[in-house]
């Protein structure tokens, strides 16, 4: 997650099925696949290669709970890498949340 093509996206504050607020959060990036090279490739037996053109990695979290509740393409320890983010930025992502919650602040 290191190359800077990561984005985060957040919806405005929802109620969910509980009654409870809360703020539904996407992280997308284009899709990489590990594939074993050939010994004559990198000498390190793994390269990383784009899936496809289209396809993403994405993972979806909620907020306030800070938990990452689908993923597709990424590793246990970026999850976690994720969820400590939002724990750190949950305040801020959520204040931002709230203005984009309020129809006057549209135009």
């Amino acid at each position: 997650m290191s190359d800077g093509s990561l984005t985060m996206t957040y919806s405005a504050v929802v109620t969910g099925k509980d009654q409870k607020k809360m703020v539904r959060v996407t992280f997308e990036r284009p899709a990489t696949e590990t594939k074993s090279a050939k010994a004559s490739d990198s000498g390190t037996g793994k390269v990383s290669v784009p899936k496809t053109d289209t396809a993403i990695d994405r993972a979806e979290a909620i907020l306030p709970d800070c938990k990452v509740t689908k993923q597709s393409g990424f590793t246990a320890d970026e999850i976690s890498q994720l969820e400590q983010y939002l724990l750190q930025n949950k305040d801020d992502i959520i204040s931002k949340a709230k203005v984009i919650s309020n129809p006057l602040n549209w135009l």
